[in-house]
């Protein structure tokens, strides 16, 4: 199982940061629910260091 580097899992908390800033600028009740699954995916990659997205694109592209 491939783990985020420091600087992947640092992108992936301001990554989060700024959608969840651009929702509450918005308004948490005007934005669909679905934009809330990307936040939260990259939350979840930035706190534990596995990203499903990542090991997907490793898969279909190989390692490098």
């Amino acid at each position: 199982m491939t783990k985020a580097s420091k600087a992947m899992r640092f992108f992936f908390f301001n990554a989060a940061t700024l959608i969840l800033i651009g929702i509450w600028l918005t308004g948490f009740d005007k934005v669909h629910w679905f934009l809330y699954v990307v936040p939260t995916f990259f939350l979840f990659a930035a706190a534990v260091g596995i990203c499903p997205g990542l090991i997907m694109a490793q898969k279909i592209f190989g390692k490098d």
